[in-house]
């Protein structure tokens, strides 16, 4: 066989799989038929380690060394294969050199002959690909110059290998990094419901029925009242544990950009689309996706949604090729969907997709004997957060002050007052009880009437948006223009802040800091 048949021949069985135990069962096929070999294999020299490691191996007999464990090299050893790193040696049963006595020692072979060859790439060194045979004076220069013609195609046959191997190794560490926070998500925000006993009851009973399904599950409830829980304990509580759960905000999203969002975009779909993205939904796949305030979702976004949870799959933003998902949605809304359906701003159809299973959550002034367990696990949670040294305890009849209160801002509202208590404490620098004073100023801001803090004209206008514009404009002036937040315009409309700022254009009212 001529040398371009050979190297053509030998190629073929190296670069043929990417199975590195395939590829030297061939190799050593092929290479019997020119050479006495007996066994064939990869090899790495590890100078931080000061041994060489044994990564795959074939033939007639395997070595006793565990595979892939590094054998220990003396430091004579190691300054020889230094000196000798782009040489081809022929090793001879009669004259080993250092590193061969104790390689054959180690695995358990001590009258072996071969052939060591070095495998580089732009001058990097990789590893070594070692012939070796049984009988002693078996190899010759012309067995060496038949190696050496493979030298590239083993050499990237090695690079392959490596490469895959640190591939698998980082594919482990993110699976494992993944399962961690998934666990510590699941502990931060799901793992203990506050008053699944009491308030919660039966919202818990309806979790564990709707859990082992995937149907599709709405959320309803005032805003802080703890959707997002709900949410968890569904999708902990069911088959699809162990997959994502992605959370996606429709109200925090602008409406530019929801699509490329939820159904991700091919590379040059839009200015700045420079690669392929993912969506929330093929990031969700095999799990569950919450979509929260799905009521502020635009009718464009509103059709395709529709078609995911027909058809199951998406098409990405410029693309054409359908993506089949397999993906269990969790919808919440804190407004009355049947309502909004009523008036066009909401599909229909989609309405009753998501509202297979509705669950509505109370609010806090409904279940307000669950205060109590609520206001020992913030401080309890607010106390490592800050670090405080030591938990404060409650003054006497602080918690049914907190009772009296209704709490229109609901759980959220709860935590955020046990927060700023506990800073004033900190502040303070003495041991005194939480006695959570802010409470009457709150209470007797929400005995205020709206109509006593901005009294209506009495030449009110009769069409409904003139008294849409009137009213919306007199409580932007209450807020000095501020429209999120718990003291926002829309927190006193009862309306979410994207819905009042859409229909703040609809009016033509401007809005800002500065409203006049």
């Amino acid at each position: 066989m001529d040398e371009m048949t050979f190297f053509r021949e030998g190629t073929l069985r190296i670069c043929g799989s990417l199975d590195i135990d395939e590829v030297l069962e061939n190799c050593l096929v092929f290479l019997k038929q020119f050479m006495p070999l007996n066994r064939i294999d990869f090899s790495l020299f590890e100078s931080d380690v000061g041994g060489i490691r044994i990564i795959a191996q074939a033939g007639d007999f395997k070595i006793k060394h565990p595979l892939d464990t590094p054998i220990l090299l003396s430091e004579e050893s190691q300054s020889y294969i230094k000196s000798h790193t782009g040489k081809v040696i022929i090793v001879d049963s009669g004259d080993y050199p250092p590193p061969t006595r104790e390689i054959s020692a180690a695995i358990g072979f001590r009258n072996l002959t071969g052939i060591g060859m070095p495998l580089r790439i732009k001058g990097e060194q990789l590893g070594f690909i070692g012939v070796m045979s049984k009988s002693a004076m078996q190899f010759t220069a012309e067995h060496a110059r038949l190696l050496e013609l493979l030298h590239d195609p083993f050499a990237i046959a090695m690079s392959n290998h490596l490469r895959y191997r640190e591939v698998l190794r980082l594919k482990e560490l993110l699976a494992d990094d993944n399962q961690y926070l998934h666990k510590e998500l699941h502990r931060l925000s799901g793992d203990e419901i506050v008053g699944e006993k009491f308030g919660l009851s039966d919202v818990m009973e309806l979790v564990r029925q709707v859990a082992p399904v995937d149907s599709p599950v709405l959320v309803l409830g005032e805003t802080g009242v703890g959707k997002e829980v709900v949410a968890n304990a569904i999708h902990y509580s069911s088959h699809r544990r162990n997959g994502p759960l992605i959370r996606v905000n429709c109200g925090a999203i602008p409406e530019g950009l929801v699509d490329s969002e939820l159904f991700g975009h091919e590379k040059g779909a839009f200015t700045g689309a420079t690669m392929m993205r993912r969506g929330r939904f093929e990031r969700a796949d095999g799990g569950t996706i919450f979509l929260d305030e799905v009521g502020e979702l635009p009718q464009a976004v509103q059709v395709r949604l529709l078609r995911v949870l027909q058809e199951r799959h998406i098409e990405r933003v410029g693309g054409t090729e359908q993506v089949p998902v397999n993906v269990r949605v969790i919808a919440a809304t804190h407004r009355d969907l049947e309502s909004i359906v009523q008036g066009g701003e909401f599909r229909e159809d989609l309405w009753y997709r998501l509202n297979v299973f509705p669950i509505r959550i109370p609010p806090l002034r409904e279940r307000k004997a669950d205060i109590p367990a609520f206001v020992y696990h913030f401080i309890e949670r607010k106390v490592r957060e800050i670090n405080l040294r030591s938990q404060p305890v409650l003054a006497p009849g602080t918690l049914e002050r907190l009772q009296q209160y209704d709490w229109p801002g609901n759980v959220r509202e709860l935590e955020n007052v046990v927060e700023r208590e506990l800073i004033r404490s900190q502040a303070r620098k003495t041991n005194e009880p939480l006695r959570f004073d802010e409470i009457e100023g709150l209470q007797s801001k929400r005995q205020t009437p709206l109509s006593s803090r901005s009294p209506t004209p009495s030449n009110a206008p009769l069409d409904l948006n003139s008294i849409l514009r009137a009213h919306i404009t007199q409580v932007l002036q209450m807020t000095n223009g501020k429209i999120q937040g718990r003291t926002g315009a829309a927190a006193l409309l009862g309306v979410h802040p994207n819905t009042l700022r859409h229909r703040l254009r609809k009016l033509g009212i401007s809005f800002g800091r500065a409203v006049p």
